[in-house]
């Protein structure tokens, strides 16, 4: 059994990445660390964990843990996750993983030096609903797609939360925006090209709360919104010529809606509706992501993927301060 640390008592860890640990068929959780010891050793005790470390840097050295999963604020990501690899550890390391795509390149040198894998947790992509996307489009299910249209929103004013501390990494576009841009790429094997974009930053906190999006691929255009200071809404569409598909909780399946996508015909007369209940996204990003570091073929998420990624967020963030196009 591989055997999970984890670094924090993160709200994320605690109530998906814990749990689905604990669930997984090929994972046990063996220690939590927490700069406060008590709160490691409670956050154990719950899981089950044998383990627990007062410091980040007592549960690397630990002989009882074989990979980590790193959830703590983005701002210390590639700080931490370059500490786990050099430990020899495998990491799993929450998004965003860097705030600048070219904070990831020394970290694929460092995983490639000491062998192990590294993997930003973009859960979405084991999900079977964005398997079926993937696969629908790529079968010609819509013909020729012409554009994808996604929104994410929520409302969180805190000044307490992360999302909201600039100096954290806080903001929409780390947080949130790096789900569409994501699920686009995942689901059609293109890259864009160029990006424009409207940005609009809390007078208070300084964290980008609204981005409007459009984003060229060449083939097809996406475009998106986003916000931090809105109702909660997700949605993604992919629509071609001879038909659409829907996808109502893209990223939070069981949440904001069931799990489940719409394939429409051309004349909107008939619709497939593709359901996935059950679906633990998070134990299956665990399970496959222990499958690819014992060495199977299981295709987990790549840091080579992760710069791509972060190079579109990059870009917007760059096409925010002007007018007109900006190249990725």
């Amino acid at each position: 059994m591989f055997r999970w640390g984890v670094l924090s008592t993160a709200k994320i860890g605690r109530e998906q990445l814990l749990p689905a640990i604990v669930d997984s068929e090929n994972g046990v959780l063996s220690a939590i660390a927490s700069r406060d010891l008590s709160k490691a050793r409670a956050l154990a005790d719950r899981f089950g964990a044998p383990h627990a470390f007062g410091s980040y840097e007592d549960l690397l050295a630990s002989k009882e843990v074989d990979g980590v999963y790193i959830p703590l604020p983005t701002s210390q990501h590639v700080e931490w996750t370059a500490k786990a690899i050099q430990a020899g550890k495998h990491v799993l390391v929450e998004k965003p993983l860097a705030l600048d795509a070219k904070d990831i390149p020394p970290l694929i040198k460092l995983r490639d030096e000491k062998k192990v894998l590294v993997c930003e947790a973009f859960m979405v992509v084991y999900h079977p609903q964005w398997i079926k996307v993937r696969d629908l489009i790529a079968g010609g299910a819509i013909g020729r797609l012409r554009h994808v249209q996604g929104a994410f929103s929520y409302y969180n004013i805190d000044p307490k939360n992360m999302r909201n501390q600039l100096d954290l990494g806080g903001g929409a576009l780390p947080d949130i925006g790096v789900y569409p841009t994501v699920s686009t790429r995942f689901s059609t094997g293109k890259e864009p090209i160029r990006v424009q974009a409207t940005i609009e930053r809390d007078k208070t906190f300084g964290t980008d709360i609204y981005s409007s999006i459009r984003a060229d691929f060449g083939d097809f255009e996406l475009s998106f919104y986003l916000s931090t200071q809105m109702a909660a809404r997700q949605v993604m569409v992919f629509h071609g010529e001879t038909g659409f598909i829907e996808v109502f909780s893209p990223f939070n399946a069981g949440l904001y809606d069931h799990h489940r996508i719409e394939l429409h015909n051309q004349n909107h007369t008939e619709a497939q509706v593709f359901r996935f209940p059950g679906t633990q996204q998070y134990r299956l990003e665990c399970e496959t992501f222990v499958r690819a570091a014992q060495g199977g073929k299981d295709r987990a998420f790549t840091l080579e993927e992760s710069v791509l990624n972060q190079k579109v967020i990059d870009a917007i963030f760059r096409a925010g301060d002007k007018d007109g196009w900006e190249p990725v």
